[in-house]
């Protein structure tokens, strides 16, 4: 039911009582009269009415007269006027002082009722209007605070992210700390490793005094509560305790967490004069800021120990005796240490610039060039100045780029030089005396009649002296090898090597009841030794065939790649133990186990096959399963 006060202004009693009894009162409204001009005015003028009804024509003063008071003073309150006769112009003079409505005498009561209900309904959707105004004001200022709380946030972790000055940093989190939350004072906390008392790190409007004294033990403290809880503290009365000596009104803390360390400190903000408690939203913020400080903290932490592992990793580059050279995936420098400088004649200040520009030497452009494209670790023998070799390796150091390292092999190569020329000398002068022996051997049946002891004798030292000249042959393959002796290189097509070979160890094969299986296809083109990769070849198939007992099989396969040609010679044999594996391409390495004992080798075989491919660009590894077979694989690249 309605409760609005409506007050009617008019000398007529007959008037008054039409409108109390039969309109408004049955209406709901509540009713307040006035009889002369004055008297209404100064009701309007002491009360608040929701609306006023008022004569045109009044004693002592007329209608238009108590309106234009009444908007003189500010009052808006709505007005109906009612006249015994119209005129445009009082009609316009009344519009100006806002009137709502106006009503001429006589009148049905029914027509003031509907001026009446007009009047009212505009009031209260005015009414609504105003509240919704404000609250539509209320929300904006506190969407105005968000915002700016959440620009205050966002400079913070800007700067966080930017500034390595942990001090300026912690006291930007403070001043944000004290001016989102309307604190008087800010402080943050730092605890000691040493002595767990948490200590102030920065602050805001503590004086310097009190800022230089300020030591809060963990113990029987607020903060320490928030360090042993974890969570933050609001306190609103009471006169809490900061410290001894140091009584505030409210205070809220947040502590600051990290993911490694857990809790190492609190930030704060109190209120030692101004008597405004803090509320949960300043907790909020207190803690966003506090998550921020963690992260400072860390990262000045981590960085410290990035900077420490830097300086000692720059001291291990400087000083080492090895090159290295550190590229990122462009192949742009990022470091180079005074090794690899000396090593390749380079300027001081190549940082930055693209190894291309600076690198000349042609071993290493291309292994440069073939970097991305392997995508695995790359060796290469790099001839430098001053008569110097370097074993160079380029490998891909994921998160960085590539490492280039280059160790001075100058000592090894000569010496392995030596070794090369004395094998060499000393099995090409033991070729005499073994052919002198072994012609004696053979005229021993001739001089005279030999008894069966007598020539087993003879058939072990012949036996003995064709193992020795197969080894010396070895070994000055080797060297032959090695130094690039007789290896001229040609275009050639790899699978007809292959068939003539399966085709002269058939008869053996056969002999030994084994299967030797090898499939004819049109191959690309390499270029190679045709002698030598018949060599390799001829080695590994003839290991298979000793290695593999009666009945079993032994299968060729030549395949093409993307650029290359894989090879794999496999066997269903004995296999080779896991632990020889590694070192079964070793010179006169062989695996000793009971099923190897009676199989004559030298132990050269397969270092001749490794160096052979090698040499043609290659690489060799083996797969094996002891007691189930061998496959030896290996790869060689086509002719672009």
């Amino acid at each position: 039911m309605a409760k609005e006060r409506i007050l009617i202004v008019d000398d007529s009693a007959e008037i008054r009582h039409v409108l109390r009894s039969m309109v408004l009162e049955p209406a709901g409204y509540r009713v307040w009269e006035a009889r002369i001009g004055p008297e209404g005015l100064r009701l309007a003028q002491e009360e608040a009415f929701d609306l006023i009804i008022l004569d045109e024509q009044l004693p002592e003063m007329t209608g238009m007269q108590i309106l234009k008071s009444l908007r003189e003073q500010g009052i808006s309150t709505p007005v109906i006027i009612m006249t015994g006769y119209s005129s445009e112009e009082m009609a316009v003079q009344a519009l100006r002082l806002g009137v709502r409505d106006y009503v001429i005498k006589p009148f049905e009561p029914r027509e003031i009722e509907e001026a009446v209900s007009r009047a009212m309904e505009e009031g209260r959707l005015r009414a609504e209007r105003n509240q919704l105004i404000a609250q539509l004001e209320k929300a904006n200022r506190r969407l105005q605070q968000q915002v700016q709380e959440l620009n205050t946030l966002y400079s913070i972790g800007q700067s966080v992210a930017a500034l390595l000055d942990l001090e300026a940093v912690l006291t930007r989190l403070v001043e944000a700390a004290v001016f989102l939350a309307r604190a008087e004072e800010g402080l943050l906390l730092i605890k000691e490793p040493e002595s767990d008392d948490l200590v102030l790190r920065a602050a805001k409007n503590i004086d310097q005094r009190r800022a230089r004294e300020l030591r809060v033990r963990v113990q029987d403290s607020l903060a320490g509560q928030v360090m042993q809880s974890g969570e933050p503290l609001l306190v609103v009365s009471g006169n809490p305790k900061v410290a001894t000596g140091y009584l505030v009104r409210s205070l809220a803390y947040a502590p600051i967490r990290t993911a490694e360390r857990g809790i190492i400190g609190i930030l704060g903000v109190t209120n030692r004069e101004l008597d405004r408690p803090f509320t949960a939203h300043d907790i909020q913020l207190l803690s966003a800021l506090a998550d921020y400080a963690a992260v400072a903290l860390e990262n000045v932490r981590l960085y410290g120990e990035a900077e420490t592992e830097r300086r000692k990793l720059r001291a291990v580059l400087q000083e080492t005796e090895e090159a290295v050279v550190i590229l990122d995936p462009n192949l742009d420098i990022l470091l180079c240490n005074p090794a690899a400088i000396a090593a390749l004649g380079l300027a001081p200040d190549i940082v930055g610039k693209t190894a291309a520009e600076v690198i000349q030497h042609p071993v290493l452009k291309d292994l440069l060039a073939s970097a991305v494209k392997a995508d695995r670790t790359l060796h290469a023998e790099v001839p430098a100045r001053n008569e110097r070799t370097y074993s160079a390796q380029l490998t891909p150091v994921e998160g960085v780029g590539y490492a280039l390292m280059m160790q001075d092999i100058s000592r090894l190569k000569e010496l392995d030089r030596i070794k090369s020329e004395f094998v060499f000398t000393v099995s090409h002068d033991l070729r005499t005396p073994l052919t002198t022996i072994l012609g004696y051997v053979d005229l021993l049946e001739k001089v005279g009649p030999l008894n069966s002891q007598q020539l087993t004798f003879v058939d072990r030292v012949r036996g003995s002296i064709t193992h020795i000249t197969r080894l010396i042959s070895d070994l000055l393959d080797l060297g032959r090898i090695g130094a690039d002796y007789d290896l001229e290189m040609e275009p050639l097509h790899l699978e007809s090597i292959i068939s003539s070979v399966v085709e002269d160890f058939r008869p053996q094969v056969e002999q030994r009841q084994q299967e030797l299986c090898w499939e004819h296809c049109p191959l690309p083109l390499i270029r190679g030794n045709p002698q030598r990769l018949r060599q390799a070849i001829e080695n590994l198939i003839s290991n298979a065939v000793k290695y593999t007992q009666a009945g079993g099989q032994i299968s060729i396969e030549a395949r093409e790649g993307a650029g290359h040609i894989v090879v794999c010679v496999a066997d269903n044999g004995i296999g080779i133990p896991l632990a020889d594996q590694p070192y079964i391409f070793d010179r006169f390495y062989r695996a000793h186990t009971p099923e190897t004992d009676e199989i004559v080798g030298t132990g050269l075989g397969l270092a001749i096959v490794k160096s052979v491919v090698e040499k043609h660009g290659g690489r060799i590894w083996v797969e094996s399963t002891p007691g189930e077979g061998s496959t030896f694989t290996f790869v060689l690249h086509t002719i672009e």
